[in-house]
Parts: structure tokens; C-alpha cells; sequence
């Protein structure tokens, strides 16, 4: 933990844009309130020459197969941690799940394939970096992506939990609202719901959101449509806690 100072918050996200998607609106009252905040994206890893399912998941945004689809999100996300305030973001340099094995939409949305046991590499990323965290933020796994919930367990497992909030993934929160957390935690009983209010940071959260140029079109039907969506997933800055 740390000691005078600035207290510091590090949100932990699987993916470039969860953090920010999910949880935008709190990390910029934290900023707001003086807090340190870095986010930290765990399966970040540009992948060369992708074919199948992997290739799929960018030639559907209108991304040409020469394109490093993850460099240029880095960039976005880089882009978007500006425009809210926070410290430089860390960017692991772990492959997301269409490179390691997942090979369909369906997959993607079921258990974790027995031989992808990231544990120890997620331990090793992030164990030095959570040590010092005042507060850590991460997801709970709405919509139950194989991401989404290997950096929940791994969090929960990481001994961190009186320091731990954990956000409603966006957009899964909005578009099934009764969808449940991993059971790790609903398994755990010291979480409990606490609501963010978040209304003073929105707009600040809108400008992060439109910098993932790459995605508005796939998650939200269009620029024009990302203030009314963040407006409505407003309490996905709930968090447990």
C-alpha cells in the first residue's frame, strides 16, 4: 500500500476498452478527486499474419487483413486513458482468445479451454503492479467472455479483495441486463453492490469512449450513438466492492 501521498488506483481490463467502456465515468472522478489512476489491459499482443476466427474479428470493422489491428488499438487506447486524465496505460503482452484456441463466436462465450491456463503469466504481469494499488478496479465477467473471466479469477485469486471493485461489463450489462457475474464472484461473500455516481463525468467518459475509432461501429452502431448508450449504461460505473 502506499504512503503519503496521492492515493493510486489501477483498473485491470481484459480487453482495449473495457476499462474504459465499463468504468470510464469512475476512473475520471477518481482523477477528479486526485487519486493516480492507470489502467492496465491484459491481452493486448499484436499477432502476426492472423488467419480464421482471429483474422474474422478485424476484417469485420472494415480492417484490411494487412493491418496490425492490435497496434492500432494500443494507439486508441493510449488516445482514450489521455482524454480521461489518467497515467500512461500498461498494455500486457498476452494474445486475446480467438489467438489462443478460440476458433468461433461460441467459444469465445463459453468455459476457458483446459491447456489455456494463464495464471502464472497473469500472475507475473500483474502481481508487481497490483502491490502498491490503494484501489483496484476490474471486471466482474458479465457476458461471460473467456477474457472477461480469466482476469476475474485472477484478480479475486490475487489476495487483493478489501482493496477490490469490480465494474458491470459493458456493453454487456446494457444489452442483457440480468446477465450474472463469473460465479468466482458470486461465490464470494464479501462483495457487496455500491453505486457511482458518475453523472458530473459522463461527457469526460463520451470523449474517452469515441477514441476506439475501431469499435464504435461494431458496439454501438456508430459514433453518433455512443452518448445516448453511455448515458443509458451510466450504472455500469456500479461497482462491487
Amino acid at each position: 500500500m502506499t504512503g503519503a501521498g496521492p492515493r493510486t488506483a489501477l483498473a485491470v481490463g481484459p480487453h482495449l476498452d473495457d476499462a474504459v467502456f465499463s468504468a470510464g465515468g469512475t476512473l475520471r472522478a477518481l482523477v477528479a478527486a486526485g487519486w493516480r489512476v492507470r489502467v492496465v489491459t491484459c491481452f493486448t499482443a499484436s499477432v502476426p499474419d492472423p488467419t480464421g476466427f482471429a483474422l474474422s474479428t478485424q476484417l469485420d470493422k472494415g480492417l484490411g487483413a494487412d493491418i496490425d489491428y492490435m497496434a492500432l488499438r494500443r494507439a486508441e487506447d493510449q488516445e482514450a486513458q489521455r482524454r480521461l486524465g489518467t497515467r500512461r496505460p500498461v498494455h500486457l503482452p498476452l494474445p486475446e482468445a480467438p489467438h489462443r484456441g478460440y476458433h468461433s463466436p461460441a467459444a469465445l462465450f463459453g468455459d476457458p479451454l483446459p491447456e489455456d491456463d494463464l495464471t502464472h503469466a497473469l500472475a507475473t504481469h500483474l502481481r508487481p503492479l497490483l502491490r502498491d494499488a490503494d484501489l483496484v478496479l476490474g471486471p466482474q465477467a458479465l457476458g461471460a467472455h473467456v477474457d472477461h473471466r480469466l482476469t476475474t479469477r485472477a484478480l479475486l485469486a490475487f489476495g487483493v479483495l478489501p482493496r477490490l471493485a469490480l465494474w458491470r461489463d459493458a456493453p454487456y450489462a446494457v444489452r442483457c441486463p440480468d446477465a450474472r457475474p463469473d460465479g468466482t464472484v458470486r461465490g464470494t461473500a464479501a462483495l457487496t453492490e455500491v453505486s457511482v455516481d458518475v453523472t458530473g463525468h459522463l461527457t469526460a467518459k463520451v470523449n474517452a469512449v469515441l477514441a476506439y475509432a475501431t469499435q464504435l461501429g461494431f458496439q454501438f452502431g456508430g459514433e453518433e450513438n455512443v452518448p445516448g448508450a453511455v448515458r443509458a449504461a451510466a450504472r455500469g460505473d456500479a461497482v462491487a466492492a
